[in-house]
């Protein structure tokens, strides 16, 4: 399951508080739920990430977590990286 703790990066000192994307480069969009399987973000968030806050990208990457808790991971094509109970 994909680390989606925030970590601070170098971002050669253009942002006072920079934080890293929880892309994983699994960019894929389920049907179903909307998100990327591999970030467990939304299409709007992932668009928006470049302009939003670092308080707001705070709160992607905790809403990510969240969203980790009660979905399976999936790979590529979409299909669970584990089999199912």
């Amino acid at each position: 399951m994909p680390d989606f703790s925030p970590t601070s990066v170098s971002n050669n000192g253009d942002d006072p508080d920079p934080v890293t994307s929880p892309c994983i480069s699994v960019c894929t969009v389920d049907p179903v739920s909307k998100l990327c399987i591999g970030c467990l973000r939304t299409l709007k968030e992932i668009g928006a990430w470049r302009v939003m806050t670092p308080d707001e990208k705070r709160g992607v990457v905790a809403a990510c977590a969240e969203r980790a808790k009660s979905i399976s991971p999936r790979g590529r094509d979409g299909q669970p990286l584990v089999p199912a109970d």
